[in-house]
């Protein structure tokens, strides 16, 4: 019980910090959003994410924070590879499959769906 009580204060605190930062800025959704993948990022750059991980159990895998933590592991894990060149490499290791389901998702909801404007 209490891992699920621990996922959700870990996201409710992320939307929480997301409304107030858009509440009280004139940034944009996506600002925000480019923002919390960047935190996540530098989190997972400096090894912090995991104990975020450990304390928010599944629920630190979903924001969109997790996406640059996600996306920092696969390029450290290409540095350690390949080098300086691994950067490059690495970017889309871990998230490549998630990319392109996403991608392939919003392609059938074209097909289905027709916008309003």
């Amino acid at each position: 019980m209490s891992t699920y009580i621990y996922a959700f204060l870990f996201c409710g605190f992320v939307c929480m910090v997301a409304q107030i930062i858009l509440d009280n800025t004139s940034l944009t959704t996506g600002h925000v959003t480019s923002l919390f993948v960047v935190i996540g990022a530098i989190l997972e750059f400096f090894n912090l994410y995991k104990y975020i991980r450990m304390w928010g159990k599944m629920g630190a895998s979903m924001p969109i924070c997790s996406f640059g933590s996600v996306i920092m592991e696969g390029v450290k894990q290409g540095v350690e590879e390949n080098g300086l060149l691994g950067i490059f490499l690495g970017v889309f290791n871990n998230c490549g499959a998630l990319l392109a389901f996403t991608l392939f998702l919003g392609f059938v909801a074209t097909l289905l769906f027709k916008p309003k404007s």
